[in-house]
C-alpha cells in the first residue's frame, strides 16, 4: 500500500540529487516524497523494519516484478521449459477464468479495486463498455495512466545481483484504452461517486488490507443486483498488513480452524451467492533463479436480486 502523499514533482533529469528529501522514480522521471531520516533508527527498528514492508510496494524492484507479471511475454517471465507455465498471466485469467460474459449487458461497468499496474482492468475493457481501476498506490496509478496513454513503456527486469535486461510492457491488443479510468483510492475507503457495477474484481487484495470486513461490507451498495463479484487471494494474513483481530481466516476461532473461505461466506452470504470457487496459481519472478509461487483462492459471487 502506498505510504507516501499525493504530491509530487516533476523535475529536469539528471538533477534529481538536488531534491533534498525525495526520490527518483526511473519508469515515470518523477520525484516523489522520501521517508524522513529518523536518527533513532536502533531504537525504533522495528518501526522501519515495519515500514519497509509497507513501502516495498513503492520501490523499482516491485514496480518491475508487477509490470513483468502483469505485461511480461512468457518467455520473459520463466525461460524455463520444466517451470510452472500454467500460473502465467494471472491477471487476465482473474477476468478470463472467472468473469461470466453472458451475465453482461452491452453498457457494463466493471470495477477493478487494488488494481496494480492495470492488467485486469484492460482485461475487463474487453467485454465491459467502462472501467474504473483503483490502487492504494499512486506510483501504480501512473504507471498503468502512462501504458493507457503511451501504449508502451521501458522498464527494467532484474537478472542478476547488478544485471538487469530492458523490457517493454505493452497495452494488450485489441482493447479501447478509452474505456478504462485510472484513480488512487482507498479500497476501505472508496469515493462516493462512483455508482454502481455489473462486475467488481479484487485481486491479491483482501489479505493486504488493514480492516478487510469495511471493504466486504461495501460491496452490496458498488454491486447491481445481478453483478458479479470476483475475489481471488492467496490467504497470506500477516500482521505487518492486517491486525490479527481483522484476519477473516487462518486462525482458530471456537475450537475450530477458521479458514478465509468461511470467513467470507459469514461475511457475505446476506447479500451475495457463492456460485463457484476455484484455485488461480500464480507465479512473481524475482530474479531468473529466484520466483515465488503461489496459489489464489478465487470465489465468484453474484449480488442476489435479480439471480
Amino acid at each position: 500500500m502506498a505510504p507516501y502523499g499525493k504530491s509530487f514533482n516533476k523535475i529536469q533529469p539528471g538533477r534529481e540529487g538536488f531534491v533534498r528529501g525525495t526520490r527518483f522514480d526511473p519508469f515515470l522521471r518523477r520525484v516523489y516524497p522520501s521517508e524522513p531520516t529518523n536518527p533513532f533508527r536502533v531504537i525504533f527498528r522495528n518501526i522501519t523494519r515495519f515500514m519497509s514492508e509497507v513501502s516495498y510496494y513503492e520501490t523499482e524492484q516491485a514496480a518491475s516484478e508487477y509490470l513483468l507479471l502483469h505485461y511480461g511475454a512468457p518467455v520473459e517471465v520463466l525461460p524455463y521449459s520444466y517451470g510452472p507455465s500454467t500460473s502465467l498471466n494471472y491477471p487476465v485469467r482473474c477476468v478470463i477464468e472467472c468473469l461470466d460474459k453472458g451475465l453482461l449487458s452491452p453498457k457494463a461497468r466493471g470495477l477493478d479495486l487494488g488494481c496494480s499496474v492495470g492488467r485486469s482492468s484492460f482485461e475487463l475493457a474487453r467485454t465491459c463498455h467502462q472501467v474504473n481501476g483503483i490502487d492504494a498506490s499512486e506510483r501504480y496509478i501512473d504507471i498503468a495512466n502512462m501504458l493507457k496513454e503511451k501504449g508502451a513503456l521501458t522498464y527494467r527486469r532484474k537478472d542478476e545481483g547488478e544485471l538487469f535486461t530492458e523490457l517493454v510492457a505493452r497495452l494488450p491488443r485489441g482493447i479501447d484504452p478509452d474505456r478504462v479510468t485510472f484513480r488512487p483510492g482507498d479500497a476501505m475507503n472508496l469515493p462516493g461517486d462512483l455508482g454502481q457495477f455489473d462486475v467488481v474484481l479484487g485481486a491479491n487484495l483482501i489479505d493486504r488490507l488493514a480492516d478487510p470486513r469495511k471493504f466486504l461490507q461495501a460491496l452490496p451498495g458498488l454491486l447491481r443486483p445481478g453483478g458479479q463479484l470476483i475475489l481471488s487471494s492467496p490467504n497470506t494474513w500477516s500482521q505487518h498488513y492486517t491486525p490479527r483481530k481483522n484476519w477473516l481466516g487462518g486462525l482458530q476461532r471456537e475450537g475450530a480452524g477458521q479458514t478465509t473461505l468461511r470467513g467470507l461466506i459469514e461475511e457475505l452470504s446476506e447479500n451475495f451467492v457463492l456460485v463457484r470457487e476455484l484455485d488461480l496459481p500464480f507465479l512473481i519472478r524475482e530474479h531468473a533463479r529466484k520466483f515465488q509461487w503461489s496459489v489464489a483462492q478465487a470465489t465468484i459471487w453474484i449480488r442476489k436480486g435479480r439471480y
